[in-house]
């Protein structure tokens, strides 16, 4: 809206209302985005008190947490398609605006247990409205091992969109997450602190050239981890 400046008449009402309406309809497309993932009626009880993915506090930019950990997730027992819904409901219901994070503990993960596959990784993060993907900064990727630093490095260039391939962060020691969260901004579970204390003093476990006493794992076969779709996906009893 144009007005001639020498008719004397004050703008702002005008602008103040073009503005308004453009902030509702933002609000109402945002609003659009994730309605169509919020469940109401579908009950997440049994995901949430796994605490596998849940929302903490903040890193040292600004950007909220969000805290995944592989070996919470009991990956032979919940759906792909469950699995995405859980993801969208917890982003679009718990986190406020502005840019987030993701800090992800690779520790102990077992392929069998936890590990859901590169297609369904890719196909959540594609099904992501294109406003939530521009809000995640960076993924913290801890403790990856030798076989997650090669897939990645090489087929990950193809399975995950560039958007995300360049957000991963490798993080080999929790020293290293200081220096972009302060401590108390995220709960590190006791397994994933024992995990790191043994690399102190074992840094080459991780590689498969000392011994690991303590049978800490990492993701192997690369071809059983691609292959798994959702269908394919036995139900078993996962804890005793």
């Amino acid at each position: 809206m144009v007005l001639a400046s020498d008719l004397g008449i004050d703008a702002r009402p005008f602008l103040s209302k073009q503005q308004d309406t453009e902030i509702e309809e933002q609000e109402q497309e945002q609003w659009h985005d994730c309605a169509q993932y919020l469940s109401p009626d579908e009950d997440f009880s049994d995901l949430d008190s796994l605490q596998f993915f849940c929302l903490q506090g903040s890193d040292k930019s600004g950007n909220r947490i969000f805290r995944l950990v592989g070996k919470y997730f009991p990956a032979p027992v919940v759906g792909g398609e469950r699995l995405k819904k859980y993801i969208f409901h917890k982003i679009c219901s718990e986190l406020p605006d502005g840019p987030f994070c993701i800090v992800y503990m690779h520790t102990c993960v077992q392929k069998e247990d936890n590990y859901p596959g590169f297609t369904i990784l890719r196909w959540i993060y594609e099904e992501l409205p294109s406003r939530i993907k521009n809000r995640l900064q960076i993924m913290y990727f801890i403790h990856p091992g030798l076989w997650s630093r090669l897939a990645f490095a090489t087929v990950g260039r193809f399975f995950l969109s560039g958007g995300l391939y360049w957000k991963i962060k490798y993080v080999s020691r929790l020293q290293y997450l200081w220096n972009d969260i302060k401590k108390g901004e995220i709960e590190i579970p006791e397994f994933v602190q024992n995990h790191d204390n043994v690399l102190e003093h074992r840094p080459l476990t991780d590689y498969g050239i000392e011994p690991d006493h303590l049978h800490l794992p990492e993701v192997p076969n690369m071809a059983y981890s691609f292959g798994r779709h959702d269908g394919n996906w036995g139900s078993r009893e996962f804890m005793r």
